[in-house]
């Protein structure tokens, strides 16, 4: 497949045409798991050819008769909600910017709320699997690092009343590169540096703004420059050249704020980790455009 027909996201009407029944979802599921041709487990023949069974989502070798269930392990295992159903939920969650609700998959799949709801966090869970790992950072590299608090009422005057149910999300971007978000306790140093630790090489350049959480970054090895949000800074140029801001963590903020309160209404705190995964994956693999798709199927 071209690169340019990988990066252009599938319409609906090329999704369904792709994708027209179960038995199309089934035999691009088994491809993407096992490959239609391939070694046998059971009779050890190299590149084996396999066949659909009829009335079953199995496939069986055409040496031995041996069988290969593509959904087991996965989350259409045991699932009474029909495949394409499925494959339709996950291509909604790789084309949209504000994410998909529960109450979204109620309405356009037709199966019920508790249906779209479960669909929905496994879908989440789904993209957390499928994200990218490894450490962020390195020698010369640049990365991002500010706190967000998300959901909640503002019960009054003062920091304490403003924060009162909110979940606090510490991001951190590579600058042209990946994306790490994390919920947390608060805003303390003790919450935020162990997720530094975890997620950013030593030697990496750090650009924050002047809240005290980062003040033991340096004493860790990172060379930490920040901006001063209070006196209305939000680029600055170090003595070496260095241009220092956190632009690029706060309009993923923005979009994940908006995404919240217009799709999602609300959030808990419980299930708060899961909604961050589901857009750090999306802006991690967001070049990917219709790619993004068989990632995730091939996360299963």
């Amino acid at each position: 497949m071209e690169k340019n027909s990988l990066q252009r996201k599938l319409s609906v009407r090329e999704f369904f045409k792709r994708f027209p029944d179960d038995a199309a979802c089934l035999e691009r599921l088994m491809d993407i798991r096992f490959g239609l041709r391939h070694d046998c487990r059971m009779c050890g023949v190299v590149n084996a050819t396999f066949h659909r069974l009829e009335n079953r989502k199995a496939y069986c070798c055409a040496h031995c008769g041996g069988h290969v269930y593509p959904c087991a392990g996965t989350i259409f295992e045991k699932s009474r909600t029909s495949l394409q159903n499925w494959f339709y939920a996950i291509y909604l969650f790789t084309t949209t910017r504000h994410g998909v609700s529960g109450m979204e998959l109620h309405r356009v799949l037709g199966v019920t709320r508790k249906c779209g709801y479960r669909m929905g966090m496994q879908i989440r869970e789904l993209m957390e699997k499928a994200d990218v790992k490894g450490m962020l950072g390195g020698s010369l590299k640049h990365v991002e690092m500010d706190e967000a608090f998300v959901g909640g009422r503002n019960l009054g005057r003062g920091k304490k009343n403003m924060m009162e149910n909110k979940v606090v999300v510490f991001g951190i971007k590579e600058r042209g590169g990946y994306l790490r978000a994390a919920v947390v306790p608060d805003a303390t140093i003790a919450s935020l540096r162990p997720v530094v630790l975890e997620n950013v090489k030593p030697g990496t350049i750090v650009s924050t703004d002047e809240h005290k959480g980062y003040n033991l970054l340096v004493r860790d090895g990172y060379i930490h420059g920040t901006v001063s949000h209070g006196m209305k800074e939000y680029v600055r140029t170090d003595e070496i050249g260095v241009e220092h801001s956190v632009n690029s963590v706060e309009s993923f903020w923005r979009l994940f704020k908006a995404s919240v309160r217009g799709t999602h209404v609300q959030i808990s705190r419980e299930h708060a980790q899961k909604y961050v995964n589901e857009f750090v994956t999306r802006q991690n693999y967001r070049d990917l455009g219709n790619g993004m798709f068989d990632v995730l199927l091939s996360a299963l």
